[in-house]
């Protein structure tokens, strides 16, 4: 028997229920749009600007070098730099060549580099000039050093570009710079199917060595086209891109579907949240993606006021639930719903997104166009009905092909329901009566309190409606008597003060007091990792060697 999508009770009115997906390849896109548009402006870059043929121009001229230096079809391609016009050349240089693209963050070690290096088979890759000394220790081969500085005029716009990024490092035998590799002719296009790789994001690694997701044209189309098609993005819109191109949601929602839909791109490099403020003010800026981290940061900016906004005409994310006293301060000062999606880097970004007409909090959405996502019990695998936590699992055109050169981790990340395949998100979640879905927790992140489960993600998410509190963490710490206990780590906002009785006396009222922190600490900051998520496992592993220090 074969497994039946159970029927959407809610669905967006302007909306079909599903979209074929393109079987062309991603470089098809920039492609056509320069051809439809080719006086559009395609990129701003602090003050930097290109239409949509000069951007297919540089891409095109790129493919040639890396032609001449041996890419072929089916070679992976390391491409580690900041969010840039030379980011979005490159990658469709290297899809024109039928290659793939591996996308790394930009602030790797040798060690790191090395890793994967060797584990994806890398022998070319396109690196930022202050990172290019640790990518050859590492083993990368011949190297296309990127100087984002280079070029920019005078005038930036009003805004400050990031620091760093002006270094010339001293190039080995046979590397070139960015622009000496795009002064060559253009290569052959290579033949590309639907079903050939052209992606291969990596893991966090968060329970071991990272592993690269295998993820063809197809299963990227599938979101870069849907992405466009859900959030009715024309050629007529200009997209704020701040979250990273290496990540698969800064890459398909503020790179991907805006060339695919012709639209604007504003471009930062890193986060900074008066850049932001200015450029969204500055170029009326119609649609954002970023982290609920981002919008926290935005709101504290002294500068922020309505008028900035105006412009915005949706405003999506995900990574992390928006607290809802937050999304009420966010929804009061843009008048926009922050419209939260979930996904992961399996499934290209978005399996779920929230309608723009029907948002709900602290929601992950409903399935995405062509996806079946189910609640699975955690030991049998079976089904649960709505209400019920559990893992959720998915199937639908974005989930990847597997792990590359890892076949028993992609065996485990699938399973069968009712004869159709399923990937395992390793998340705990439910889905409401209206078919919303719902996260509660990645499966590992949990606090046993004495046998009673505690989610941290559902705790933060409270802990945020205190007045003093600008962020969150909570993290499991042992405990002699309950085995684990939940402490709470939190950034107050500037000028407030509260006690750890206070506090959790405070938070006791606001939920099951099995759930409430046990503990309190105040700290100056929260360590963020490269896609602006509080990166809670290490806070929580050191929290760990302390007790165990202690004896």
């Amino acid at each position: 028997m074969t497994a039946t999508a159970p029927v959407q009770r809610y669905w967006p009115k302007n909306k079909p229920r599903s979209i074929p997906v393109p079987v062309t390849g991603l470089y098809d896109n920039l492609h056509v749009t320069a051809h439809r548009y080719p006086d559009r402006q395609a990129v701003w870059f602090y003050g930097q600007t290109l239409t949509y043929a000069a951007l297919l121009d540089l891409s095109d001229r790129f493919s040639g070098h890396l032609a001449a230096h041996g890419v072929q079809k089916g070679d992976r391609v390391m491409l580690c730099l900041q969010n840039s016009p030379q980011w979005i050349a490159a990658a469709h240089a290297i899809w024109r060549l039928g290659a793939v693209v591996v996308p790394l963050a930009p602030m790797l070690g040798p060690k790191e580099f090395g890793f994967f290096v060797q584990d994806a088979g890398i022998r070319v890759g396109i690196v930022a000039a202050e990172l290019y000394a640790h990518a050859k220790t590492g083993g990368l081969g011949h190297a296309v050093s990127v100087t984002l500085a280079n070029g920019l005029p005078e005038d930036r716009g009003g805004v400050a570009f990031p620091a760093g990024l002006d270094a010339t490092p001293d190039l080995q035998a046979g590397d070139v710079t960015w622009e000496a590799a795009v002064q060559a002719q253009p290569a052959p296009r290579a033949e590309v199917s639907a079903d050939d790789l052209c992606v291969m994001p990596y893991t966090s690694g968060t329970t071991g060595f990272p592993k690269g997701c295998m993820h063809t044209h197809h299963s990227v189309q599938a979101n870069a086209a849907g992405g466009a098609f859900w959030g009715t993005v024309t050629s007529g819109d200009t997209t704020l891109a701040t979250l990273p191109y290496f990540h698969v949601t800064g890459f398909t929602s503020s790179l991907l579907s805006p060339i695919f839909a012709g639209a604007g791109l504003i471009v930062m490099a890193r986060w900074d949240r008066e850049t932001a403020r200015v450029l969204i003010r500055d170029h009326g800026v119609m649609g954002w993606t970023n982290t609920a981290t981002m919008v926290v940061d935005l709101l504290a900016n002294p500068n922020l006021v309505s008028s900035d906004l105006v412009s915005l005409k949706l405003v999506n994310g995900g990574g992390a639930s928006m607290p809802e006293a937050l999304g009420r301060r966010w929804k009061e000062l843009s008048g926009l719903e922050f419209l939260e999606g979930y996904g992961l880097s399996e499934t290209m970004a978005q399996t779920h997104s929230n309608p723009q007409e029907r948002p709900k909090l602290q929601c992950l959405g409903i399935p995405f166009f062509g996806v079946d996502a189910r609640i699975v019990d955690l030991d049998t695998l079976r089904e649960l009905p709505q209400g019920e936590t559990g893992e959720i699992v998915l199937s639908g055109p974005q989930v990847f092909q597997g792990y590359w050169n890892r076949p028993e981790a992609s065996a485990e990340a699938f399973m069968e329901l009712d004869g159709r395949r399923y990937f395992r998100s390793g998340d705990l979640g439910y889905m409401d009566e209206e078919g919303y879905f719902y996260f509660v927790d990645r499966l590992k992140r949990m606090v046993n309190s004495g046998g009673m489960k505690v989610w941290p993600a559902e705790v933060e998410a409270a802990l945020h409606a205190h007045p003093a509190v600008q962020e969150a963490c909570v993290i499991a710490v042992p405990d002699a008597r309950m085995g684990e206990k939940a402490r709470a780590l939190l950034v107050l906002k500037a000028g407030q003060s509260v006690t750890e009785a206070e506090f959790i006396e405070w938070a006791r009222g606001q939920m099951a007091h099995y759930k409430a922190p046990r503990e309190v600490r105040f700290v100056e900051v929260l360590p963020k990792g490269p896609t602006g998520k509080v990166a809670w496992r290490p806070l929580q592993e050191a929290a760990r060697a302390e007790a165990a220090a202690q004896g």
